[in-house]
């Protein structure tokens, strides 16, 4: 039987040291332990002081565990909008987090181009109190320019930024002072079973979430911000959570810090950069992204001229789980994650043969 390496978006290939940690889970009854125990509030402590450091994580911000991304889009909209969010929308994750409002009846408002195309009007509404901004999009590949959102803090320092880092930390680099409330889910760069949501709050996002309470809006209920604060400053959760994945989290998150966090960084860059230039050399493959400071570090998303169903069994046939296009893309593009736990000599191997496809 092939071994079989997993480039999927995610759940993606895991980390290499979760065996080791896996182990160690049960040899100290992770999954048995209280919730409200000191064993846990040391796991909790532990786990969002080494996701501070790894991701730079500065003092006035707080992290909380929920259950997915997709959770914390809901609670994004309860608990920091009262009537207008503002969504830089271009593919399907980000105009899912647009839908989410329109459930909850929000009058929001999205910029909408094309999937894949560079965002053009940066200009937000006046009336808006949230704006939804997508680092690394998931299913077409596409990363959002820094200096935009750099540009948006300058000239709305007053609302609040909300940074989808689903597919992007800790491999892309982030100035935390840009942005106001961040969030990601494990199974991508974490390389760790999904179910876990990590949501990353500042003082600002406190301060909206009582004047909506003084407004009588309703802010949800065990996940209100406050509520999550009120456990968190114990080092608890306000329900009985996924302990051991929580667990696994601070542990893969030391063991990046140790490898260093610049080095994760630079190899990130030199991965993406092999396979790009591999596509390029390609006669049936192309970068979906046409602009080159948008294409991601994380997912390398290539148009298949001839399709992706014979590529992807060659892949499969080699032991490579590539992922397909997403959504209306299912048939015409390829993913591929380039993820920590990705080695450089797998990608180069990967670029290999992307180069002579013909």
């Amino acid at each position: 039987m092939i071994h079989k390496v997993y480039f999927t978006p995610g759940p993606s290939q895991t980390f290499y040291t979760l065996p080791d940690h896996m182990k160690s889970a049960f040899n100290e009854n992770v999954m048995s332990i209280s919730h409200r125990g000191t064993a846990f509030q040391s796991i909790f402590a532990e786990t969002r002081q080494n996701l501070k450091l790894l991701l730079g994580v500065p003092d006035n911000f707080d992290i909380y565990f929920l259950s997915s991304a997709n959770e914390i889009w809901e609670r994004i909209i309860q608990n920091l909008v009262a009537n207008h969010s503002h969504h830089f929308v271009n593919g399907s994750f980000s105009e899912k987090f647009f839908q989410f409002s329109q459930d909850y009846k929000k009058n929001s408002t999205k910029h909408n181009v094309d999937y894949g195309q560079d965002f053009t009007d940066f200009v937000i509404p006046e009336s808006a109190e949230l704006i939804s901004v997508t680092l690394n999009e998931t299913s077409i590949g596409y990363g959002f320019d820094l200096s935009k959102l750099k540009e948006l803090r300058t000239n709305y320092p007053d609302k609040l930024i909300a940074l989808d880092g689903v597919s992007a930390f800790p491999s892309v680099p982030l100035d935390f002072n840009l942005i106001d409330t961040a969030y990601f889910s494990i199974q991508k760069c974490f390389g760790l079973p999904s179910g876990l949501g990590v949501w990353i709050v500042n003082q600002k996002c406190f301060n909206k979430n009582e004047s909506l309470k003084k407004a009588n809006i309703i802010t949800g209920s065990y996940h209100d911000l406050n509520e999550l604060k009120l456990m968190g400053d114990k080092n608890q959760t306000p329900e009985t959570p996924n302990t051991l994945a929580i667990y696994l989290l601070g542990k893969v998150a030391g063991d990046m810090l140790n490898r260093g966090v610049k080095s994760i960084h630079n190899d990130t860059i030199y991965k993406a950069s092999i396979l790009y230039d591999a596509l390029d050399k390609s006669k049936t493959l192309s970068p979906f992204i046409s602009t080159k400071v948008n294409r991601s570090k994380t997912i390398i998303v290539a148009n298949c001229a001839q399709g992706n169903k014979e590529l992807l069994q060659k892949m499969d046939a080699k032991g490579w789980v590539v992922g397909k296009g997403y959504g209306k893309f299912n048939d015409d593009h390829i993913r591929i994650a380039n993820f920590p736990t990705h080695s450089k000599e797998i990608i180069e191997q990967m670029a290999d043969f992307i180069a002579q496809e013909t």
